[in-house]
């Protein structure tokens, strides 16, 4: 059991007054402590911890069929080793452009990015009359997962749902060399 005891009064006499003397005391600390024991183990256990962010991303079932998109409504965003990114539209030459802004203290995504996505899906809007653009994504093994995590959540803030992921092939490779070795690396504006 804990307890507190007073201290002892010290026995002084100034011109013939008396002090009182004290008298000790002990308190129980005992029920205290399991209070505050029962409100910990209490709120340890009803407080949720940050839940960790995830994205969801629905896969086609295997019995899904094709779909039938025509060539030049489909975006086609390439990312390579480095940031480096390319768009094109349909069979068009890839072209080069910023993915990150780098001029503040940590990358975000950049400008670019943005007005290509908003550009292109306007113009073809207009030229459809309506909302028909699918994207296709393809990173280079090379890339950085930092670069998927960030287009993908580029697109669900701009509420982009039709986009697909597919394999960065060997053709994808040598047509950013080509495009590469003809330019240098100067990022297109759209």
């Amino acid at each position: 059991m804990g307890g507190i005891a007073a201290p002892e009064p010290q026995s002084s006499r100034k011109k013939g007054k008396k002090k009182r003397k004290r008298i000790g005391f002990n308190l129980d600390m005992t029920p205290m402590v399991d209070v505050a024991f029962l409100l910990l183990t209490f709120f340890m256990l009803t407080t949720t911890f940050a839940k960790p962010n995830t994205m969801e991303v629905n896969l086609p079932s295997k019995d899904m069929t094709e779909v039938k998109v025509a060539e030049s409504n489909v975006l086609t965003i390439r990312v390579t080793e480095g940031d480096k990114a390319y768009w094109n539209i349909g069979f068009d030459e890839p072209k080069p452009f910023e993915l990150y802004d780098k001029s503040g203290e940590k990358p975000t995504i950049s400008n670019a990015f943005r007005e290509i996505l908003k550009t292109e899906s306007e113009k073809i809007r207009q030229r459809v009359g309506e909302d028909v653009m699918a994207i296709v994504l393809k990173f280079d093994k090379k890339a950085q997962y930092r670069n998927l995590v960030d287009v993908l959540d580029e697109l669900n803030i701009l509420r982009f749902r039709r986009f697909s992921i597919a394999d960065y092939t060997e053709q994808d490779a040598e047509e950013i060399k080509k495009v590469s070795s003809i330019q240098p690396a100067q990022p297109v504006q759209p």
